[in-house]
This record gives C-alpha cells, structure tokens and sequence, in this order.
C-alpha cells in the first residue's frame, strides 16, 4: 500500500519520495549508525506522529535544543511535516540569552538533551508561555529520572509505532495541508554584536530553487559536516542537500581539527562545507603522511584566505571552490567554481548583478573597498523577514538595492573579494581598517593558531587596531616579535598597538569569533601595548 505524499512542495515531501525510491540506500552515517532512507522516513513520521499526539498544531513553534546527532533530523522533518515551526536554538545558550530566544520565538514545545535541561530549569519561571518539554534521552546514564511533566523523545516514538504485522506497517505520513505562506523555520543570526535576529523562512521558500542542489555534486558524493544543525550551513547546505537528492550524509558531532580527517576516512566522505577559521586551522595541523590519501575531492568554502588556498589544495589533493552567501542575504549569491582567482568569491550567477557602494550608496571604482549590494530583481521574493522587527527588514532593501553589510572590493575583471563585515571594520587615524585583512596576516605567522583583530577606543579619537592571540600547541612567540611580524607585512596604520596572547577565544559554535565580547573586554592587565614598548619601527 502507498503511503500518503506531503500536501507541500518541501525538503520533508522530497526526502518522503526518496524513502520510496531508495528505502534501502543508507543516508544518514553516524559514528557506528548506518541510517537508510526507509529508516530515516520512518523515525520521522513517528516523531510527527507524538508530536501530534501531544497536540502539537500547524504553525506553532517548535524549538530543537539538541547536539548533532540523528535525533536532531528525526524532529526537524518532523516539523516540516506538520507545518509547525522548526526553532533551532544554539546549545550553548542559557540565561537570559536563552529566555530570550524562547519567549521571541514564542516557542509552545521543545525538544532538548538531556545534559542540557539544567539551562531550561534555570529560566522556565521567566517564560511567557507555558511549554512542553521532550527530553532526546539519547546517552543518559542509566538510571537518568525525568523530570515531572517532561516526557521522552523515546517514549513519543514508541507511542507513535504502529501494531506489529506482517508484513511491517510503516507509521503513516501525517495528513496535514502545509500553509506555503505559514513560518517554517526561524533561525536566529549569531548575535555576535547585539541581541540575535531571527530569519523567518516561510514554507514557500523551502521549495523550488531551494532543493535544487545538484550542480556541485555527483549522484554517488558523501557530504560531510561537523558544523551544527542548528546553523543553516550544516542544516540546509549540508544536510538537506544531501537527503533531498538521495545522496548520503555523514554526520559528526563537532568540529575537532586532530580528528578531522580520519573522521573524513571513516565515513568516506567526498566533500564538505567550511566555514571561517577551519581552512587555515586544518592546514596549521602538524604534517602526517597520509595527508593526501583521503577521499575528499571538493570543498565548497566561504572566506579562505588567499595565502591558504593553494596550500590547502595541494597537501591535501582536493580542489576548493569558494561561495557567498547568508541565511539573511536575499538567496543572493558569488560562486567562483575555479573560475575566479584564488581569493575571491567570485562573480554573481548569470542575471544577478553585483555592485561596491559607499555610504551614499554610489558605486566605487575597482580596488576600492565598500559595501557590497544587489540588485533586486523581485522585491517580494527577496525580502528578509526579521521576526517582530519590521525596521531591519525594510533597512535590507534601499533604492533598489539590496544591502548584505559585508564589505568588498572587485577587480577591473568583475571578481568581488571580501574585505570585512561592516560591524567589524575600524578605523584609525582617517583610514579605515578591515579585521579582516589584519587578521589574515596575523595568521600566516608560523606560531599564531588564530586571532581576533577588533578595535578600541584611541584617546585620539577613532579606534586602536587591538588582536587576541592564541597559539599553535607546543608554540609561542612574543608580542614585540609578532608587533615586527606585522610591521614587515602590513600598512603602519593596520599595525596593531595593542596584542593580547590567550589560551582561547570566545567562540560562537559556528567558529566565529565574537568580538562584541573581545570589545567589552577590552584592554586587559596582560595586554602588551606597543606605543609604550621600545620597538624599532622605521614605519611607524
């Protein structure tokens, strides 16, 4: 008997059809788990099944608190089968950062870990809104006791089961009729500088063009990702890329540089995303000899530096192609699929058109660093929706421009490069600086792991360029060494005044710096200032 087919054009109709199609394909790898089409669709439809069962409705909100781990999938499509609202929230979060995304979102149900309810019990009293709560049991110690009035992500499944029969009876598709114009999924920015944004998608946007992901890829590829699900790299260019197109995915917990590429071995995978510092942190990997063997063909990156393109490609025998773009950037884009030089992000796809704007909006010339813009071509379609903050969604589109705040520059050959995000970029002594660029520098240094470059307040008005440093394991250097690194390298205006060596930097759990806590910090009583140490330096 043929099950009943999602009422919606969606990543959950597609990957119902694939279960039809290909139910014995594995799709989902896991550490010691090998997840097939049929399996996956079924533990889905279960979890929509409880979900309804608890009386779940069409166009709630449901929030994902939850590691990477399969669970997470099962309750994502979940959502997306019964027009409710996926909310996936960043595990890291508690308190009033917590609280806040919960009563934004205005989140009825969640389901969390285990290990995490600790952050919910600490702010349920400061909820607007009563809230059910699925505990994903997954790994908890024996013994572990609920707490009252929680129920189990397990148990929810098992209810949904259907009776033992033979032949088995797969749990049926929910007949629900999906609103195209109803909230699908709103993923919440960073909030690196400032309280987070949340990015409605709505279910008309999940279709079409959204699933059409098979121009970078083979049928037989295996897509790797240890970002989090709860980002919309590791959940929509990753994960739903590959279980909407029948490929498989391989699926890890985190992000772990000394585990990386055994971890590539293991699952065989063929190609994945990267995201920010993971470029430059792999390659600063000590040497093995295996370096080369391992079956990776493609990366597809956002932001790897110029200096460690080609490096990367050839230690570890793969091609990478570079790409822009943003969950709020108006499904606007660069793509340099090697056809740009190394170090940019490349050209607008055919009928975009791309510009470098001032603050007044009028383009620069080639070489000239400013915003980068877009020209909308359907207003409606590309509008960003800020959830309950109609002033941001209106200031994304101005003049018929749409506004990404990144920074950039293009060649004479129409090849844009990224300089900086808007927030980030300083300026001293009348010229403006990008983090970006210092940052870049600072990390070509043999000893330098990573570094954050922001700005401080100069007593002579504008900003001082300040980094935070931390090193390679097993190595150091001094500030004064690092001072006449960038010297030797950089304008004298980027110089850094200010140089901060640290064990670690404050991280999202996406691997982007933050800086707004690096700022709020500010100069410390180990940060070593330049302006008051005798450094030669003929250029400053």
């Amino acid at each position: 008997m043929e099950t009943a087919r999602p009422k919606s054009d969606s990543p959950a109709s597609e990957l119902s059809e694939r279960a039809n199609e290909q139910g014995d394909k594995v799709c989902v790898l896991f550490e010691e788990q090998r997840i097939t089409y049929a399996q996956l669709n079924e533990r889905i439809n279960r979890v929509a099944a409880g979900l309804l069962g608890l009386g779940v409705k069409p166009g709630e909100g449901v929030a994902i608190m939850m590691p990477n781990r399969p669970e997470w999938l099962y309750v994502f499509f979940a959502t997306q089968k019964l027009g409710t609202c996926a909310v996936p929230v960043n595990i890291a979060l508690k308190g009033e950062g917590l609280a806040y995304l919960l009563n934004h979102s205005e989140a009825r149900s969640i389901v969390i870990a285990w290990d995490l309810l600790e952050s919910l019990a600490a702010i349920r009293a400061s909820l607007a809104v009563a809230i059910r709560v699925i505990v994903d049991t997954t790994e908890a110690p024996p013994g572990y006791r609920l707490p009252a009035g929680a129920v189990t992500l397990d148990a929810l499944m098992k209810a949904a089961t259907a009776p033992v029969a033979t032949p088995p009876v797969a749990t049926a598709e929910p007949a629900v009729e999906i609103d195209p114009q109803a909230p699908a999924v709103m993923m919440y920015t960073s909030g690196t500088t400032g309280l987070p944004k949340a990015v409605v998608m709505r279910y008309r946007a999940l279709s079409g063009p959204m699933l059409d992901f098979g121009a970078f890829y083979r049928d037989d590829d295996v897509l790797y990702t240890c970002l989090p699900l709860f980002h919309a790299n590791a959940l929509f260019l990753t994960a739903t890329r590959a279980l909407v197109s029948g490929r498989t995915l391989a699926l890890s917990r985190r992000f772990s540089a000394s585990r990386f590429w055994d971890e590539i071995r293991r699952y065989g995978a063929t190609t994945f995303n990267a995201l920010g510092a993971m470029i430059p942190i792999l390659l600063k990997q000590p040497p093995r000899p295996d370096d080369a063997d391992n079956p990776i063909r493609l990366v597809i990156s956002a932001a790897t530096p110029a200096w460690a393109w080609e490096q990367f490609e050839k230690r570890f025998n793969l091609v990478i192609w570079e790409g822009y773009g943003a969950v709020d950037g108006g499904g606007f884009s660069l793509l340099n699929l090697g056809t740009s030089p190394k170090g940019s992000m490349g050209k607008p796809p055919p009928g975009t058109e791309a510009r470098v704007v001032d603050d007044q909006d009028k383009e620069v010339a080639a070489g000239e660093v400013g915003e980068l813009v877009f020209k909308v071509d359907d207003p409606e379609a590309r509008r960003v929706e800020y959830l309950k903050n109609q002033k941001s969604s209106d200031a994304k589109v101005r003049n018929g421009w749409f506004h990404t705040g990144d920074l950039a520059w293009r060649d004479p050959d129409g090849n844009f490069y990224f300089a900086d995000r808007k927030t980030d970029s300083m300026r001293r002594r009348g010229e403006n600086i990008s983090s970006y660029e210092v940052e870049k520098i600072v990390n070509q240094h043999p000893a330098v792991l990573e570094c954050g470059a922001f700005g401080v307040p100069s007593d002579l008005g504008e900003d001082d360029v300040m980094i935070a440093v931390i090193f390679k394991p097993g190595q150091s250097t001094t500030p004064q060494e690092l001072a006449r690194f960038c010297s030797e390298r950089m304008a004298s205006f980027m110089v850094p005044r200010y140089i901060d060596l640290r064990e670690s930097l404050p991280k999202t759990e996406t691997h982007r710096i933050q800086k707004a806590q690096l700022k709020q910090q500010g100069i410390t009583p180990t940060t070593w200032d330049r302006d008051k140490n005798a450094l030669v330096d003929a250029t400053h």
